[in-house]
């Protein structure tokens, strides 16, 4: 397997991980949920998932031939007005991962050195790629926590439950 293949796999399977870990998240959430916040300043699921998509369809339409800040995005817009129910925000997420997928499948040897603008500033795939699955896991990490802070006690787990090594690995180590 060529460097480029593998690298583009590798991103697949982490931005493919991300976004499960975002949508069991949303299996385990309400309505209501979506919409909590700790307290004012912060953003509920609802907005991070509003600014991940902008972000997503702003980064990743054409991504090799236009600069991933277009300027029919505006970034401010995503942090006010979260989706109003969890039915359009779970379709906007789609549609934020699959312009994402799309576009990284785009990638081959043929056009992998081509240079990626973001703000105006150029950067190699690996770093575009990188810089953007930096940032969704940072948020899909704030899903998850928040999450987690909703359900309390009724949270299932994503990994291995807290109290939980021991036997996971018995399991996994036993074959």
């Amino acid at each position: 397997m060529d460097y480029t293949t593998n690298f583009i796999e590798s991103a697949l399977y982490e931005f493919r991980r991300y976004k499960t870990l975002g949508d069991k998240t949303f299996l385990q959430l309400s309505e209501t949920d979506i919409h909590w916040t700790y307290n004012e300043a912060d953003n509920s699921i609802a907005l991070i998932v509003k600014h991940m998509v902008g972000n997503m369809l702003s980064r990743w339409t054409n991504f090799r031939t236009e600069d991933g800040e277009k300027s029919w995005r505006n970034r401010e817009t995503e942090f006010k007005d979260p989706y109003p129910t969890k039915a359009k925000m779970q379709k906007a997420w789609e549609e934020g991962w699959a312009c994402l997928f799309a576009a990284l499948e785009s990638i081959n040897a043929d056009n992998f050195d081509t240079p990626i603008r973001i703000r105006g500033e150029a950067h190699t795939t690996m770093e575009a790629v990188n810089r953007q699955l930096a940032h969704y896991a940072n948020h899909v990490g704030q899903i998850v926590l928040m999450g987690k802070m909703i359900k309390g006690k009724d949270w299932i787990s994503l990994s291995i439950p807290k109290g939980g090594s021991e036997a996971f690995n018995q399991q996994k180590f036993s074959h």
